[in-house]
């Protein structure tokens, strides 16, 4: 039978490797700002840099959302099917968005305290850590159109952790 007879769907029913490459993709750049962040403890110069250690504070788990929604859109491409695994990667896309914020106000808080000599440096993570929210967002997005729904705003529990249990 003729290919061109089938109707054209932007989608399959199994388009999760979009997803994957996406979530995966905001992953590698977490873990660029994690290793970035995490030198600044290293160095004399920034070791107490005002923001660092507040900025970590929401950087591990935005980096434990980011694993999570890599590690189910991973099962999602291998096969597995079940409802629970889409709703566990799209509540860890959400928690992930909540903590970016706060990860991005404590770079914002490095930026204005770091030395001049240290500041080009904590813009690189700055951009990588905008690449990271990119990425989650795009993957968000796809998973919107794939008829994926999101928990609203409201739904966020007080410590800005969404929980769908």
């Amino acid at each position: 039978m003729n290919p061109y007879y089938y109707p054209y769907y932007p989608y399959r029913v199994n388009n999760y490797g979009q997803i994957f490459t996406l979530l995966r993709q905001s992953l590698y750049a977490e873990e660029m700002v994690c290793a970035m962040s995490s030198e600044l403890f290293h160095i004399p110069e920034t070791k107490d840099l005002k923001g660092n250690a507040e900025m970590h504070n929401h950087l591990v788990p935005a980096s434990y959302h980011r694993v999570t929604s890599v590690g189910s859109a991973q099962r999602l491409v291998n096969g597995e099917q079940r409802q629970s695994i889409i709703d566990t990667m799209a509540a860890c896309i959400i928690n992930a968005e909540n903590q970016d914020r706060k990860v991005r106000d404590g770079l914002m808080t490095m930026e204005e305290n770091a030395g001049p000599e240290y500041k080009a440096f904590i813009n690189v993570i700055i951009k990588w850590q905008e690449q990271a929210e990119n990425y989650l967002a795009q993957a968000k997005e796809s998973l919107r159109t794939m008829g994926v729904s999101f928990p609203s705003a409201g739904s966020e529990q007080q410590d800005g952790e969404y929980s769908p249990y």
